[in-house]
């Protein structure tokens, strides 16, 4: 709900963010000025790098729908246009799934092709990837199904000769070559046209999602430069993903439709609402997973998720999966990005080696994140971070270079996941199903025993070691870089490649060592009783709940991804042992540590709040500090109230009786006083520099020769909140995170909280500021693009 948070004490010398207030729009929020007929452009918004104000966006919107339903008894056609209003968020839903399915579709069938293009062309139609350029052949047979007359490589294509050294080092130049062209072309777009549509974008969006102001961040120009450089991104073959990035894709979808209604793009609670369902979207098409989708968004993204965005953002999950599979970019007839279909069950047994995959998946994350940490804080802190072209350059150059030689890494990682989670049957060529065959076997195709592992496995399991160290160590240096870079699929790679290798591992030892007690009881000589492919399912969602801490939604993503019904248990212990081992070590998750890491104001839900303290043990300023800054309520010139703003950076001032009483009257913002004063000289004859400013209801009587008064009643939040200054600050801090507050007045009888002089509350006017050094950074610290010199600011940084 908040990302950022002032515990202020009004009095003079104060700065505040702008205040929250369920009674604002009661108190005339709506039309701000008496000598205007209606309310002037800009009021009521919200600058770059701030904070929305919750309980204003709400009583805003519940305003507008009560004017709304009152004025849909006057005539026929305010009914419909409430009927209109009411079906709007559904149409914006549709508008949601409609779009993302798309551009999830042509980014699909764009990877394909691309990733293909590095490896050879097609004659019949270059714009056919390999696997669709066979499949238009009359020449293919089964055994060489991946082969056809009108698919060649390049060195095939320029020499006529396909196989040979120079023809291995020509493909291999131009391999490396493609890959360096289409990063090149993807880092240059970022950083020319769109900086924003770098980077997965989930760390982003939970942000704005919690209630920040990131403009441009979900604009137009980020939505189609992301579109373009996230398949120029995967195309060239770097270990990233385009999972995360479509959540942003389909954000930005989701924001791009909330301008076509008021109801959404003058309200930014509302918006968020909106929002919250296109991340679900966005996972839909990414996974084909629109239950997950839905989870996704309420487990990991969504700050406010009410029971209305939960229903709509299963429609919008909905439409975008039925426009995914409509255009079928997989070209199996079916949604799923990995189907499997396995002939095994499980045994209990086999939990055992799925727990193990869970402490590796935990481990990984927590290694995972702590270097990748590292290193994005060294690109920030060093001289790496000015030449973020070249770095792309130098791992794009590193990747290709060593994933050619490897066939597990020169593939793109969806095939090779895919490859890893098959089952083998007899139909399967890959060297993961060279067992050897016994020739007296007469069972069906799909009862296969286990075997012996045959030469093809052995090599197999050596390649797929090196894949798996390569993964894990060039992932690090990938994600974060100044390109569109999701996570979801290397981290399930390095996990698929790890339980595959495990899987074959228990396999083999069943089929030797079928006698032992472990085995006994459910493995027999003859019967198909271990599935590798399970354990490398299991092992990527491990590895996937390690590195972002999902539990629930992972499960359900997994079990949609495979259609892997049966092994839901399977997947849930590895998931939760996952996320213990990984929380041992740290609660933060990838995306909570990049948001820490680039100082978003974020407070987390999930924290905790351990120290003993009251509000008035954080109050400030001190004996020696510079009083709070305050407004009063009819003594207060133009000529004041502009040297304040002038002299000051404050967000806010509180309004008071007078400087002698002190007694809190309301809070005004320094956008809207500066915003009132400005078009008053502009509009409101008689108002000059020593024009008495009122924020009473009915102005004193003054002489005819005194200038024209300037009322500003209307912008004065009359019911700011407010606490005591003995209220627990665990207290305040859950009531920060629940109501999504901005800044909360901290009182005592009345009067804002002061010191005396022997450290007790007594007269005095101070504000309240948390002491850096015995408070957890995580909570409590100054956002860097917000003024809280005399703020008490809550936030993760």
């Amino acid at each position: 709900m908040v990302v950022e948070f002032d515990l202020l004490i009004p009095v003079p010398g104060a700065s505040c963010a702008t205040p929250t207030t369920p009674n604002e729009e009661m108190n005339g929020a709506g039309n701000l000025m008496d000598f205007l007929d209606e309310p002037f452009p800009d009021v009521g918004t919200y600058e770059d790098f701030h904070t929305i104000d919750w309980l204003r966006e709400k009583s805003r919107d519940t305003d507008r729908h009560r004017k709304i339903t009152s004025k849909s008894k006057e005539s026929m056609w305010e009914l419909i246009k409430s009927l209109l209003d009411a079906w709007s968020g559904w149409v914006v839903m549709l508008l949601i799934g409609l779009l993302s399915g798309t551009l999830a579709g042509v980014i699909d069938l764009a990877v394909d092709w691309m990733t293909d293009l590095k490896e050879g062309v097609c004659l019949s139609a270059f714009w056919y990837s390999h696997e669709q350029c066979c499949w238009t052949s009359n020449e293919t047979t089964f055994d060489d199904r991946d082969k056809c007359p009108q698919w060649q490589t390049w060195a095939e294509l320029m020499t006529g000769h396909a196989e040979g050294g120079g023809a291995y080092v020509l493909n291999y130049f131009l391999y490396v070559l493609w890959a360096l062209l289409f990063s090149f072309l993807a880092v240059s777009l970022v950083r020319v046209f769109a900086p924003y549509a770098c980077g997965s974008g989930i760390p982003e969006i939970k942000t704005i999602l919690s209630g920040f102001i990131i403009r441009g961040y979900l604009g137009k120009w980020t939505l189609l430069i992301k579109t373009v450089t996230l398949v120029l991104a995967v195309s060239s073959g770097l270990s990233l993903g385009k999972e995360g990035p479509l959540v942003h894709v389909a954000c930005c979808c989701g924001n791009l439709f909330c301008s076509l209604f008021s109801k959404y793009s003058k309200n930014e609670g509302k918006r968020r609402e909106v929002l919250s369902a296109a991340a679900a979207a966005g996972v839909s098409v990414a996974f084909g997973a629109p239950i997950g989708g839905v989870l996704f968004s309420l487990e990991e993204v969504s700050y406010y998720f009410p029971l209305k965005t939960l229903w709509r953002s299963f429609f919008a999950a909905l439409v975008a999966a039925f426009t995914l599979r409509a255009i079928n970019p997989f070209g199996n007839s079916r949604l799923v990005l990995f189907y499997v279909e396995y002939h095994t069950p499980w045994y209990m047994a086999e939990l055992v080696p799925f727990i193990l995959l869970g402490v590796f998946g935990g481990l990984w994350g927590t290694l995972f994140i702590r270097a990748n940490i590292a290193w994005c804080r060294r690109r920030k802190t060093t001289q790496l971070g000015k030449y973020p072209v070249l770095e792309v350059i130098a791992v794009t150059a590193i990747t290709a270079v060593l994933a050619f030689p490897n066939p597990y890494t020169r593939r793109s990682t969806s095939e090779l996941i895919s490859e890893l989670f098959n089952d083998c049957g007899a139909l399967e060529s890959s060297q993961l199903c060279d067992y050897v065959n016994n020739p007296n076997m007469s069972r069906p195709v799909d009862d296969i025993p286990d075997r012996p592992a045959g030469p093809g496995v052995y090599n197999a399991l050596w390649q797929l070691a090196l894949a798996l160290v390569f993964k894990i160590v060039i992932t690090i240096f990938t994600f974060g870089m100044k390109i569109p870079s999701g996570l979801f699929i290397p981290s399930m790679a390095v996990g698929a490649i790890a339980g595959r290798i495990v899987g074959i591992a228990v396999e083999q030892m069943a089929y030797h060592h079928h006698d032992w007690i472990i085995f006994k009881n459910w493995c027999r000589p003859g019967a198909d009783c271990v599935t590798p492919g399970l354990y490398a399912m299991v092992g990527a969602a491990a590895c996937l709940g390690g590195v972002t801490r999902m539990t629930v939604s992972l499960v359900v993503i997994m079990f949609e991804l495979t259609g892997g019904l049966e092994y839901i248990v399977p997947l849930m212990a590895a998931a939760v042992t996952s996320k213990w081992v990984a929380d041992a070590f740290g609660k933060e998750g990838i995306y909570e540590s990049h948001i820490q890491l680039n100082g978003y104001p974020y407070l987390d839900v999930r924290d905790e709040f351990t120290h003993r303290t009251l509000a008035t043990d954080v109050m400030r300023p001190r004996r020696n500090d510079p009083p709070l800054a305050v407004l009063t309520q009819d003594s207060t010139t133009v000529e004041d109230a502009e040297a304040l703003i002038k002299d000051t950076d404050y967000s806010g001032f509180p309004v008071v009786v007078s400087r002698e009483s002190e007694r809190l009257i309301g809070f005004v913002q320094r956008r809207d006083l500066t915003l009132a004063i400005k078009t008053a000289r502009q509009k409101q004859d008689g108002v000059v520099s020593s024009s008495m400013v009122y924020f009473t209801e009915d102005a004193q009587q003054l002489p005819a020769s005194d200038p024209q008064p300037l009322k500003l009643r209307r912008i004065l939040n009359l019911s700011p909140f407010t606490v005591t200054d003995h209220t627990p600050m665990e207290t305040v801090v859950d009531i920060f995170r629940k109501l999504g507050l901005r800044q909360c007045l901290v009182t005592r009888k009345g009067r804002p909280a002061t010191h005396g002089s022997d450290d007790e509350p007594g007269p005095g006017v101070h504000h309240v500021q948390l002491d850096p050094v015995s408070t957890p950074r995580s909570l409590f610290c100054c956002h860097i693009y917000s003024t809280c010199s005399n703020l008490f600011l809550l936030s993760s940084t």
